[in-house]
């Protein structure tokens, strides 16, 4: 009984930290990419916040800003830090 305890709080604790987001309309097709060459045609928008690594906020920050290609300039281990939002034709 004494093991099962710490395990609970451990799991529970866990699935607190989960947050689903909602992603706004149209964000389900804001494009995400580490390429130049695909936003080079395009138009800045504004800066993504910094530190804000969620695909899904990022998208629907993106979609606020009126832009629909995010342009990854730093990561790490597959999180995004810092990244440029652009309206793409």
């Amino acid at each position: 009984m004494r093991t099962l305890l710490p395990s609970a709080l451990i799991v529970v604790a866990l699935a607190a930290g989960c947050n689903t987001v909602t992603l706004a309309p149209g964000a389900a097709q804001v494009k995400i990419s580490k390429n130049a060459a695909d936003v080079a045609a395009c138009t800045a928008v504004g800066n993504a916040p910094s530190g804000q690594n969620m695909p899904d906020d990022l998208r629907n920050f993106a979609i606020g800003l009126g832009g629909n290609t995010i342009f990854v300039t730093r990561e790490n281990l597959n999180i995004i830090l810092d990244a440029v939002i652009y309206r793409c034709p």
